[in-house]
């Protein structure tokens, strides 16, 4: 699923006072466009490296206890923090389950076109694929 399927959008026929809050993803996908450069090399690094063939960013505006911070939204002062992890550490931590691992790595978008988030909000949290530039 691609993240620009996950904002509200707007019926066009709806009055201004009933319209939907904007998405937090909007502000998400504001800071994703700041970060592009940075989440990229760090993806080829954790593949070139052999640390996995699967990275994986966590994008969250709160304390996340998986992966390893990368871009802090206070330092950036942006809206979303990126954690780095990788298919392994999910596996670990029990978020991706093993009877879903095949499952996962059959719809794993190629890394080298794709950054894989897990984009953590208050109300869950969900995979979402984002291409790089």
């Amino acid at each position: 699923m691609d993240l620009k399927n996950l904002f509200s959008q707007p019926d066009k026929n709806q009055s201004r006072e009933n319209a939907p809050k904007d998405s937090p993803l909007k502000s998400l996908e504001i800071d994703l466009k700041l970060y592009n450069d940075s989440m990229k090399e760090v993806a080829v690094e954790i593949m070139v490296e052999g640390i996995s063939t699967y990275p994986i960013f966590i994008a969250h505006q709160h304390q996340i206890a998986i992966g390893e911070l990368i871009l802090d939204k206070d330092e950036l002062n942006a809206s979303w923090s990126i954690h780095a992890s990788t298919f392994e550490e999910f596996v670990e931590y029990g978020i991706i389950l093993p009877e879903k691992k095949e499952l996962f790595l059959k719809n794993f978008k190629k890394p080298d076109q794709f950054m894989c988030l897990f984009v953590v909000v208050p109300e869950g949290a969900n995979f979402v694929f984002y291409p790089y530039d």
